[in-house]
């Protein structure tokens, strides 16, 4: 079987579980940041899921649009994950809804 192309800044939905700890549990969307080179050669993407329960609080969670309705994507939740976790592509983030996550994962992480 033929594996889906995954690029970077596209949402899937994601399933995690098993998961451990304080790890969201549920299927939810999850938004992918790894280079598409790495998309194509890795078992895994780094992603962070997405939430609409939250509310925006940068660099924490920082507010998206997913499937025309307002979320968070939850960047401290970010994580490696397996591809066959990927369920289905919901979409493709605008690139500057990437740019916002990118600099708050930068800011939690304290990267220069």
């Amino acid at each position: 079987m033929t594996e889906p192309e995954i690029n970077r800044g596209d949402i899937w939905w994601v399933s995690p579980d098993p998961t451990q700890g304080s790890g969201i549990k549920k299927t939810r969307p999850c938004v992918v940041l790894t280079h598409d080179t790495l998309n194509r050669h890795r078992r895994t993407v780094v992603a962070i899921p997405i939430s609409t329960a939250a509310k925006p609080h940068p660099p924490i969670t920082v507010p998206v649009t997913c499937e025309g309705k307002s979320a968070v994507v939850v960047i401290d939740q970010i994580r490696a994950v397996a591809k066959h976790r990927l369920k289905s592509r919901i979409e493709t983030h605008a690139t500057n809804e990437l740019d916002e996550v990118c600099q708050a994962l930068s800011a939690i992480l304290e990267l220069r």
